[in-house]
Formats: C-alpha cells, sequence, structure tokens
C-alpha cells in the first residue's frame, strides 16, 4: 500500500473539555479524501503532570485493526497503560535491531513535554493523499523532500498575503495558551 506524506499536528487546549467539533472535521476531511487521519488522540495532562489519553479517531474498524495506537507509539504514549507503552517500545525496539531508527537523538520531538501542564492536547496523524501525485512526481524527477514546516502567518506580510492585522488576529488564535484571555 502506498502511503502518502505523514504529519503530526499537535494542537493544545486550555481544558479537556472537547465538544466534536475536532471529530465533525476530521470526518469531513476523511469524507474528502484530501487527507487520512491514521490516528488521532485526545491528551489531558493534569496539573501535577499526570497523562490521560483517550481516541478522537474515526477510523473504521478494520482501520484501526490495521494501524492500532499509531500516535501512542509514535510520541510514546501507552494507550493500553503500561503493557501499551511496554508494547510500543517493543516494537520501537524490533525497528531498531532492523536498522530502522524514527529519530536520532537530536532530532527527538518531546511532544507530551511540550503539553503544558493543566491542559489538553489533540494529536492528529494526517496522511496527506492530496500530496502523492506530487511528491511521486518530484520524487520521478530526481527531487527529494530537504525541510517542511507551517509559516506562520506573521510571515505572510511580508509578502503580501495577509494585512498586520490579519495576521496578529490569526497568529494570536494559533498561538494562545492555557491562561491567556
Amino acid at each position: 500500500m502506498a502511503i502518502g506524506p505523514v504529519q503530526l499536528i499537535v494542537l493544545g487546549f486550555p481544558e479537556p473539555d472537547f465538544h466534536g467539533q475536532i471529530a465533525a472535521e476530521l470526518e469531513r476531511l476523511r469524507e474528502s479524501d484530501a487527507v487520512r487521519v491514521i490516528d488521532a488522540l485526545a491528551v489531558h495532562k493534569t496539573t501535577d503532570g499526570e497523562v490521560e489519553v483517550a481516541h478522537l479517531s474515526n477510523l473504521s474498524d478494520d482501520e484501526a485493526t490495521e494501524l492500532g495506537s499509531v500516535v501512542g507509539a509514535l510520541v510514546g504514549l501507552g494507550i493500553e497503560g503500561e503493557e501499551g507503552l511496554e508494547a510500543g517500545a517493543e516494537a520501537g525496539a524490533r525497528a531498531a535491531a532492523d536498522g530502522i531508527h524514527a529519530f536520532s537523538d537530536e532530532d527527538a520531538w518531546d511532544v507530551i513535554e511540550e503539553i503544558p501542564d493543566g491542559s489538553a492536547a489533540a494529536l492528529v496523524l494526517l496522511e496527506h493523499h492530496w500530496a502523492v501525485p506530487l511528491r511521486d512526481a518530484v520524487a520521478a524527477a530526481g527531487g527529494f523532500r530537504i525541510a517542511d514546516g507551517f509559516i506562520s502567518p506573521l510571515d505572510l506580510i511580508g509578502i503580501g498575503m495577509l494585512s498586520a492585522e490579519e495576521a496578529r488576529e490569526l497568529h494570536a488564535m494559533e498561538t494562545a495558551t492555557v491562561g491567556a484571555g
């Protein structure tokens, strides 16, 4: 099975009180076939740093069986408590024994550490279906990915895509933190 480019998006929330808007939007994206939600988790980090995890995923039963708890394994969360964490660690160790290393120590991203205590996060692992033909065309032309990332709305002012006011509003919306008004 060919898989498109995969991206992990971590979205923060002041409370673990999700109202269904995220699940509805994930379903809309799934129906459009622009992206596939490989897995999605809701993470609540208590004020003392304890982590509680629940699935947000809209995978079919077959997809869920095939993929398991992918986000949890990727970021080191055990959905099934200690057993799930151990299973993820064992799978990672087997892959490393086969010469596969997901992250170097230099590139490691501690997603859970970045979630502020006393807040929540949605971790969404997306496969970008729309990008498969582009990726394949780049590869066929001998090209390769050097880097990628989201561009801040503030950076779009300089090229005239947004006004300063629009950019400030979007930037504030995208970077609002727990406790910020």
